[in-house]
């Protein structure tokens, strides 16, 4: 198991997201995470790497830039940030926990294999933090209910870190895209799968007549089972979703050694 942290004050937390250093959920973790500690560290990347999933920069170098004593731009992925967090910035210390986020959409179902605000938790797993990936939901682009992800992280945070869990597990939060006295409450849960592509990859012609694509995805709703990540925050709760990092599956692992 990983440690249970009972006094959140004195521990010392690193932030990091994929949505880039300037992002708006960056600007909200700080102040929910200075509300929890008094030694908060960033290490994020200098733009945005949405999508970026737990992939490393092996081909080019890793640029680092001080902002301030406890704040840190890296020209890299989620996944370099951590990695820079934990073998450069922190090296006489490492954070005692990892928060990845607010991420500028949900994170559930099949984006999990796609984040990098998951990798950066992910990252954070592997090298013994534990960790917790949070991200708001939105349906509308123009509308982020930020307050609600503000207001209720703090104490989804508290009572995460002092049940504890175990060190190869992450915890994935997506608050769900309602004003913050609307939220329905708090539900553990699996993660989903949606039932429908909203993959869209829309061409373009650029000025020398050549084409190039953009993909993206359209807010579509489908029918989420029961009890999954998807349902619970359509139906206005926050998702806790613990993610295992073992990706073996038991039951096909055993019917192949039947088989060989």
């Amino acid at each position: 198991m990983a440690p249970k942290l009972a006094d959140l004050r004195r521990t010392r937390i690193l932030l990091t997201n994929d949505d880039g250093i300037n992002a708006p959920g960056m600007k909200v973790l700080q102040r929910i995470a200075n509300a929890l500690s008094d030694d908060v560290w960033v290490v994020a990347p200098e733009t945005e790497h949405s999508g970026a999933g737990h992939s490393l920069t092996l081909t080019a170098p890793l640029r680092l830039r001080k902002i301030s004593t406890r704040k840190f731009a890296v020209r890299g992925t989620p996944t370099d940030c951590v990695m820079m967090a934990m073998n450069q910035v922190m090296a006489d210390k490492r954070p005692d926990l990892l928060l990845s986020g607010i991420n500028r959409g949900a994170n559930m179902g099949e984006d999990v294999t796609y984040s990098g605000t998951i990798a950066a938790a992910m990252e954070g797993t592997l090298v013994g933090v534990p960790s917790i990936a949070l991200s708001q939901s939105f349906a509308n682009r123009k509308v982020m209910h930020w307050p609600t992800a503000e207001k209720h992280a703090g104490d989804v945070i508290r009572r995460l870190v002092a049940v504890g869990w175990s060190r190869d597990v992450l915890m994935n939060v997506n608050f769900p895209d309602v004003l913050p006295g609307d939220v329905q409450g708090i539900e553990v849960c699996r993660q989903g799968r949606r039932d429908f592509s909203a993959l869209n990859i829309e061409q373009r012609i650029d000025a020398r007549e050549q084409p190039y694509y953009w993909i993206g995805f359209r807010p579509i709703q489908g029918a989420p089972k029961a009890g999954t990540d998807l349902a619970v925050t359509e139906a206005g709760r926050i998702a806790i979703t613990p993610l295992h990092l073992d990706l073996t599956e038991n039951k096909a692992l055993k019917q192949l050694k039947a088989a060989f």
